[in-house]
């Protein structure tokens, strides 16, 4: 009502001439907006459509019906799935507990060393996937440090116990992320009504913080779920015989040869990635929590009994310093012939991956991941203005569409492209694409790798730039436009420069996810082009921890050093803008 006013307002009183119906200009879609639009979504169904249409055509063939049609009445696929639904279950509700618990001392509870936590906590969300996988087992296998060597416990970490306790280090940040930006932004007036009127802090806690917390964590656990039954890295490392669909498809693909099963197998991840993406949206979309203001009018109510901050401090604490220690044996371990067995020190393994494969899969992955990470940046941003600012229809399309990359689930994105670009790509018979994976691409397949990277990183950008662009008056774009500029020069000179801080964070997690990324791009590798995070797992199946834990070392410090380079270099350029943060990770959401 109050826009209706204020735009009527706007349109009474210029001379004799009636009220407009509309007081904002309408933006022209010049023609060097047109040609953007249309680029972008031809590469959308490149970088998303074609891969997945491919995949459901492939499950849909006769070999796959055959697979799927055995896939309820099998005893050995109904137990696969009933183990990926446990998995997924057990992991997202444990990581949330882990990621709401952290998050709350986070935002709640006054303490020395919150940074330091912080960092802790988003450790890894920047490191391969197998380096927890790979830590755990040295300290808490059959001959583990701790497990074995110091209490005595001959346990077998191998399995659901093994699975269910680095998946939920490896993403209970998503949850802490999630949480920790809702609880800093409720509003503190909420709880000090509640207080004034006579409850205590438990009853605060309960019937005020908690409720508008229910979004955070209904939208935790789904995501966690998602990432948990997609994960392919740690089920290969620490699964032992506890079969996921993830790693079935895996399997059916490098071991059977059976390109049709794989695709089964992997339709049954991809039906609950997107319900579980659709819900979100929708439910963001028609549900919120909110204020009534939309701004906290009162300062957070802070936990000061120490009935309370105790417990939740040694928790918080250790957690971290559990992270910690994974982090730490992996470094470690790096440096000795083998960790636990023996500690002797030597830069023999750093030697190895410093030479020939090693070497040469450090600068292949470094490079693609360099070449990805502006184009996705880019990418993310254009996308982000187009449905923000620009398109009046299609803008939810385009949006969701833009979004797969990161909804789909690795296994699948790797399996469309495996099947859609082993072979010259033809539309309407027309050849319009040569063989981009597999042993006759072009380039090695590193064109193929490029093009996952993107597909995998640009909805964090995208996401990101879209909250940015809201929160700008449309006005400047319109005020560019009706200057004469074109859709590309009010882009690159005007709405750019104002969302600085959301292409950064385009940037870096772009990079970090290219570098550690595993599942998509395990089944379009060949000799020719050699990924870290496939030596990594070359060298954890053959048994040389010493090398894995070099190899995790030098990409974490890779990722970070690139990270620090491109908030330095950006933040150069405009020196007076608003400084963002180091690493800010988008999910699905």
């Amino acid at each position: 009502m109050a826009k209706k006013n204020a735009e009527k307002s706007a349109a009474v009183g210029v001379g004799d001439r009636k009220p407009q119906k509309k007081a904002r200009t309408k933006v022209h879609v010049d023609p060097v907006t047109i040609v953007i639009i249309a680029v972008i979504c031809v590469a959308l169904i490149f970088l998303v459509g074609l891969p997945l249409v491919k995949v459901l055509s492939t499950a849909f063939s006769t070999d796959g019906l055959a697979v799927l049609k055995k896939m309820f009445t099998s005893p050995a696929n109904v137990q696969i799935i009933k183990n990926t639904v446990v998995l997924g279950i057990v992991v997202s509700l444990i990581g949330t507990l882990l990621g709401f618990l952290l998050a709350f001392v986070q935002a709640k509870v006054n303490f020395r060393g919150k940074r330091f936590m912080h960092l802790l906590a988003l450790m890894p969300i920047v490191s391969p996937p197998f380096a927890v996988a790979t830590a755990c087992i040295t300290l808490f296998g059959r001959r583990g440090i701790i497990s074995n060597q110091i209490f005595g416990f001959d346990w077998n970490i191998y399995g659901l116990p093994g699975l269910t306790l680095v998946l939920s280090l490896s993403f209970f940040p998503v949850a802490y992320q999630n949480l920790l930006g809702m609880l800093r932004s409720l509003d503190g007036a909420m709880e000090e009504a509640a207080t004034s009127l006579g409850a205590n802090g438990w009853k605060v806690f309960t019937t005020v913080t908690l409720p508008m917390l229910v979004p955070g964590f209904a939208a935790s656990i789904l995501l966690l779920f998602v990432e948990a039954i997609a994960d392919l890295a740690n089920p290969l490392v620490i699964g032992g015989d506890y079969t996921v669909l993830a790693s079935r498809a895996y399997i059916a693909i490098n071991g059977e040869y059976n390109t049709a099963a794989g695709a089964a197998y992997s339709l049954l991840l991809l039906v609950p990635a997107l319900l579980v993406f659709i819900i979100q949206r929708y439910w963001a979309g028609k549900n919120s929590t909110v204020t009534v203001t939309g701004k906290p009018a009162g300062k957070p109510r802070m936990v000061t009994a120490k009935v309370a901050t105790v417990p939740l401090l040694i928790f918080a604490w250790g957690l971290c310093a559990f992270v910690l220690l994974i982090y730490a044996s992996v470094i470690i371990g790096a440096f000795v012939n083998i960790l636990g067995v023996d500690n002797t020190f030597t830069l023999n393994n750093f030697r190895y991956i410093l030479s020939g494969i090693g070497n040469e899969s450090m600068v292949d992955t470094t490079i693609l991941a360099l070449i990805a990470t502006p184009i996705a940046g880019i990418f993310g941003m254009l996308i982000a203005w187009l449905v923000v600012v620009r398109l009046r229809k299609g803008a939810a399309v385009m949006d969701f569409v833009g979004m797969l990359g990161m909804a789909v689930p690795g296994t699948v994105l790797g399996i469309g492209y495996l099947v859609t670009y082993n072979t010259p790509v033809k539309l309407f018979g027309v050849q319009v694409l040569p063989a981009l994976a597999g042993g006759g691409a072009i380039a090695g397949g590193a064109l193929a790798i490029v093009l996952v990277y993107i597909a995998r990183s640009t909805p964090a950008g995208q996401r990101s730039g879209i909250a940015s662009l809201l929160q700008i008056d449309k006005a400047i774009d319109e005020a560019s436009t009706s200057l004469g500029a074109s859709g590309l020069q009010t882009f690159t000179k005007v709405t750019l420069p104002l969302i600085r801080p959301a292409y950064l964070t385009g940037l870096t997690y772009a990079f970090a996810r290219s570098m550690t990324t595993l599942s998509p791009i395990i089944f379009i590798t060949t000799p020719s082009t050699k990924i870290m995070t496939s030596q990594i797992l070359a060298e954890v199946d053959a048994g040389r921890f010493g090398n894995a834990f070099a190899f995790c070392t030098v990409l974490i410090v890779i990722v970070m050093f690139v990270i620090g380079v491109i908030n330095l270099l950006i933040n150069r350029r405009r020196p007076g803008a608003t400084k963002p943060t180091a690493l800010a990770v988008t999910h699905v959401a």
